[in-house]
């Protein structure tokens, strides 16, 4: 299956590098670029895109608004990745919360830009361990917790809980069937069941639920290590 991707950013040196390193893969195809967050949604729209590379600082309408209202009206399974200049700010922990599937440095090294969106194309996300203890330690201790949130844990097992504490430190399913002495495949069919129960996306949409219901708090788990 070929991936369709969306380059959304202000520099067009940037939108281009992009999309030459990506239009080498043989199961990757750009389909469109955008220079603002305007152009973003009419881009996307018209060519309903797999994944979205998304720039959060740009002219007109920012990469968050947009990434906000993609996500709101799609009625497919768009994927947006977040590009940014600098190490995660609150503009990022926004745009996971609004939705998007993880970010990546604009710096990022071209050999691993194709599996980056090939692995949000597959439902995966893009949170690395260290950069998301910096994040949710810097913006996550000025949340108060969300009751509605909080309520929506009701609905989840004991050890679906266990599993979300264990997705939100950045485990995989191995370090989670290992963590917990359970089979690989019973991993992968909890988190499915914790996805559809508490009405994730995936797993970026996890680690923000986690601290926003209350579940983790900044400074209980060493979150990357």
């Amino acid at each position: 299956m070929t991936v369709r991707v969306v380059i959304v950013d202000d520099q067009a040196l940037v939108r281009g590098g992009f999309a030459m390193v990506l239009g080498n893969q043989p199961d990757i195809e750009v389909v469109a670029e955008a220079g603002t967050g305007i152009e973003a949604i009419e881009v996307i729209r018209k060519h309903r895109p797999d994944v979205v590379l998304m720039d959060i600082r740009m002219p007109e309408m920012d990469g968050l608004a947009a990434t906000a209202a993609i996500i709101e009206e799609s009625d497919w399974p768009v994927r947006v990745i977040i590009l940014t200049t600098f190490d995660p700010d609150e503009y990022v922990y926004r745009a996971l919360q609004a939705g998007a599937s993880g970010f990546v440095l604009k710096d990022i090294p071209p050999e691993n830009l194709a599996p980056a969106v090939r692995t949000v194309a597959e439902g995966g996300a893009l949170l690395d361990p260290s950069i998301t203890r910096r994040l949710i330690g810097q913006f996550a201790r000025t949340l108060a917790t969300d009751a509605a949130a909080a309520r929506r844990l009701d609905s989840l097992t004991d050890r679906e809980r266990e599993v979300l504490v264990e997705l939100a430190k950045g485990s995989t399913n191995a370090e989670i069937a290992e963590v917990l002495y359970i089979g690989a495949a019973t991993v992968k069919t909890h988190v499915s069941s914790i996805l559809t129960k508490v009405g994730l996306r995936d797993r970026a949409q996890v680690v923000v639920f986690a601290y926003e219901s209350g579940l983790i708090t900044p400074g209980k788990y060493d979150i990357g290590n």
